[in-house]
């Protein structure tokens, strides 16, 4: 097949490619290398069957397609707060732009959303049928609401126009070539005990997230676009469901690095949720995909990216 990945030089957005050309897919991938980088999938350039095309996907953009990854849009605090009006068109434009190009050329869409529509939740674990506590004028909601909306957007296309639309929730995702500088916490961790210094929680590090090595991410996007069933529209969670405090997350980050670490404890960002964690059940009936990676593992791979980088400085 002919397929499109927007945010392609992304950290997921890239082993999606190299994934999908292993396969014996053509890959275009499309990036404004906002936090993509060029790094990420120069590797896959000799291949004949893979295309780079630097584009925003706020621009509408025509193309030859069967299927197209929307992952385009930075996807950690550090980027989607720096320029909050560009992440919600990033996510509202650059979704209509999309399903646009769906509609015309027929093509299957799957859009990259996130956990954070769930916002700081009241159930917990969140299940799909879950609407979320989120605050819609918050420092976050640039990233929140644009992705709920982008949700709106595919929902509707596939009533008013039949596209084809596919939903993914993506919980905490971590693996090589994450950005150092991403402020997500399992970079932050990983660098900062790789540099020897001090690491950083935010709160007391009683607040937990599930953490999904990329793999098996990637293993849950690829089952979602190629499954058909009835309800194939509707949202699906993907994400690891074994749940880790701060505090624990910090000790593992400390065995994988091999190091002791000393850890400095700071105020609780606002709208920081406390518990993040998937119930996949819908997952693992509908695809038949759970996670393999444990986070051990997951990050003994990752630490080794990250070393070069660090012991270099």
């Amino acid at each position: 097949m002919r397929i499109l990945i927007t945010g392609g030089a992304g950290f997921i957005g890239s082993h999606l490619c190299e994934r999908l050309l292993e396969e014996g897919n053509e890959v275009i991938c499309l990036d404004n290398f906002f936090t993509g980088r060029r790094a990420n999938i120069s590797h896959l350039l000799d291949n004949k069957t893979f295309e780079i095309v630097r584009h925003d996907v706020t621009e509408p953009i025509l193309l030859e397609v069967d299927q197209i990854y929307n992952l385009a849009c930075p996807a950690s605090p550090v980027h989607y707060q720096y320029n909050p009006v560009k992440t919600v068109k990033t996510s509202v434009m650059g979704t209509i732009n999309m399903l646009g190009l769906a509609k015309r050329v027929k093509a299957r869409i799957l859009q990259a959303s996130t956990s954070e529509v769930y916002g700081d939740p009241l159930v917990h674990p969140q299940t799909e049928d879950y609407w979320g506590n989120v605050n819609p004028i918050g420092l976050r909601s640039c990233y929140d609401e644009g992705k709920r909306v982008a949700e709106t957007l595919m929902m509707d296309y596939n009533r008013q126009n039949d596209v084809d639309t596919r939903i993914v929730r993506i919980f905490n995702t971590y693996g090589e070539r994450m950005l150092e500088n991403d402020g997500r916490v399992v970079s932050n961790f990983v660098v900062q005990a790789l540099k020897g210094e001090e690491v950083t929680i935010y709160g007391d590090g009683t607040q937990t997230r599930s953490f999904c090595y990329v793999s098996d991410l990637v293993e849950g996007l690829i089952k979602l676009m190629n499954t058909e069933a009835d309800d194939i529209h509707m949202p699906v969670n993907l994400g690891n469901p074994t749940e880790f405090t701060m505090n624990e997350l910090a000790q593992e980050v400390s065995k994988a690095v091999g190091k002791d670490i000393n850890i400095k404890y700071l105020p609780l960002p606002q709208d920081d949720p406390k518990q993040r964690q998937p119930n996949i059940e819908r997952a693992k009936k509908l695809l038949n995909w759970e996670p393999k990676v444990p986070l051990a593992e997951g990050l003994k791979k990752t630490v080794e990216h990250f070393r070069p980088f660090c012991e270099a400085q």
